[in-house]
């Protein structure tokens, strides 16, 4: 029952943001700390996301290292400019090629 909860919180909660973010007037949109904000936090939340993945498995820190020589592979192919599927596909082919040695 307490996860049903947690779930109904977290729905409302997302809601009220969305909300928030609807009503909020444009004079506090347009100032510049907000815009700086509004573009790094969707990278921070991302990269931690990705370091979460990457580092930790059944929520115990542990360092798989075909997982991150994929993550790895994907972050160099990213430098040298390539589309997202073909860093996806460079992370998936160089972590099971690693799995499979």
């Amino acid at each position: 029952m307490s996860v049903w909860i947690a779930v109904t919180v977290t729905g409302v909660g997302c809601y009220l943001l969305k909300l928030a973010g609807l009503v909020a007037p444009q004079r506090v949109l347009d100032d510049p700390r907000v815009r700086r904000f509004t573009e790094l936090v969707p990278v921070a939340l991302l990269a931690s996301l990705v370091a979460v993945q990457t580092f930790t498995t059944a929520g115990d820190l542990r360092l798989d290292g075909a997982r991150v020589a994929g993550v790895t592979a994907a972050g160099i192919a990213f430098l040298l400019r390539a589309p997202f599927l073909v860093a996806l596909v460079t992370a998936a082919v160089v972590a099971a090629g690693l799995r499979l040695l």
